[in-house]
């Protein structure tokens, strides 16, 4: 069972920036796409960003776009989500997800994506 851990949100002001980090069990974690997801208080979760397992395709979400970069490094079993250039709207809780099923589409969608952990929080106050 792969276990994933996210750290590094935190309280922050508009403009600031955050690097969340996302820890991975198994030795599996390069063949998995990985993505990131957030849910704001009161809505929907939404897709935020990918990566590729070997982290030269990316998606982002047009609302991060120029903002957000995620990264990944297979030697530490570890996918990243630099936050720059905050903004309120960016609060919520992120959540780290693995897409273990080996396929050359990269998911934008919470569907493929078998393994979630359990969240950090971002709060970014204006």
């Amino acid at each position: 069972q792969v276990q994933l851990v996210e750290s590094g949100g935190g309280l922050v002001q508009a403009g600031g920036s955050l690097r969340l980090s996302c820890a991975a069990s198994g030795r599996a974690f390069s063949t998995y796409f990985m993505g990131w997801f957030r849910q704001a208080p009161g809505k929907e979760r939404e897709f935020v960003a990918a990566i590729s397992r070997s982290g030269v395709r990316t998606e982002y979400a047009d609302s991060v776009k120029g903002r957000f970069s995620i990264s990944r490094d297979n030697t530490k079993n570890t996918v990243y989500l630099q936050l720059n250039n905050l903004i309120p709207e960016d609060t919520g809780d992120y959540y780290c997800a693995a897409d273990p099923v080996l396929s050359t589409v990269l998911p934008t969608t919470a569907g493929p994506y078998e393994y979630w952990g359990q969240g950090t929080q971002v709060t970014v106050s204006s």
